[in-house]
């Protein structure tokens, strides 16, 4: 079964950047979508940034123009870009591998990015 890792979070002031990575154990290709979701302390888990095997991307309204999400499927790597962050962007970042006609969604541990006012 794939293992997800994420990286890359962290503290940044207000308006600053941040890229978080999620590291694949094996291929994603079988996976049709990977999916940023982000738990924000007392809130619901929100898918945040969203990209298919057909390159196809969607963003949450709140992240629209700042977040960009991208798929390396040679490296197994998917990632995040986070700019003009704001404290309300403060959460537990996951990474998620979903619709794979063989496996079952993978999910990865979170890290922390916290954005400071």
């Amino acid at each position: 079964q794939v293992q997800l890792v994420e990286s890359g979070g962290g503290l940044v002031q207000a308006g600053g950047s941040l890229s978080l990575s999620c590291a694949a154990s094996g291929s994603i290709l079988s996976f049709s979508t990977m999916v940023w979701y982000r738990q924000a302390p007392g809130k619901q888990r929100e898918a945040v940034a969203v990209t298919t095997s057909g390159g196809i991307t969607n963003y949450a309204d709140s992240v629209k123009g700042r977040f960009t999400i991208s798929r390396d499927t040679n490296n197994n790597m998917v990632y995040l870009r986070m700019n003009s962050l704001k404290p309300e962007d403060t959460a537990v970042y996951y990474c998620a591998a979903q619709g794979s006609p063989w496996y079952e969604d993978v999910w990865g541990q979170g890290t922390q990015v916290t954005v400071s006012s």
